[in-house]
């Protein structure tokens, strides 16, 4: 079955993250003077403003820091209400905006400082998307 929502279009400040992703790696920046962990991929970082980064494959495991659970779709996911729009942080440190799934949507089963774990969604042969999930016991 064809995907046939929007896909993103890399950057070559996020062209590393999405082949790691492709890679079934998640890879994120990291400040060789702070030692701090950031995302989303920029060639500074956001803490100490050092230009001294680098990519790191980071384990794709943390804890749900805040969700909403979406009534109201953005075209293209009218299919998929109700659905879980989240930040995860990491166990590194950085968070990221994501989706949770294999979960039912119902704050009886989301709930903040849940541990979760990421899940590769290879949408199409060019393209992988980072969701996560609960992490399994």
């Amino acid at each position: 079955m064809a995907y046939n929502k929007p896909l993103p279009a890399p950057t070559p400040e996020t062209q590393e993250y999405w082949d790691g992703l492709k890679r079934h790696e998640l890879r994120i920046q990291r400040c060789r003077d702070c030692s701090r962990h950031y995302f989303y991929p920029r060639p500074f970082c956001p803490h100490c403003y050092s230009r001294n980064v680098e990519w790191t494959t980071v384990s794709g495991k943390g804890k749900l820091h805040t969700f909403v659970i979406n009534y109201r779709p953005a075209r293209g996911f009218e299919s998929d209400v109700p659905y879980v729009i989240a930040i995860v942080e990491l166990d590194e440190g950085a968070r990221m905006m994501t989706n949770l799934i294999n979960v039912q949507p119902d704050p009886q089963h989301v709930t903040a400082d849940m541990p979760v774990e990421i899940v590769y969604d290879d949408v199409t042969p060019e393209v992988t998307l980072p969701k996560f999930q609960p992490a399994r016991r």
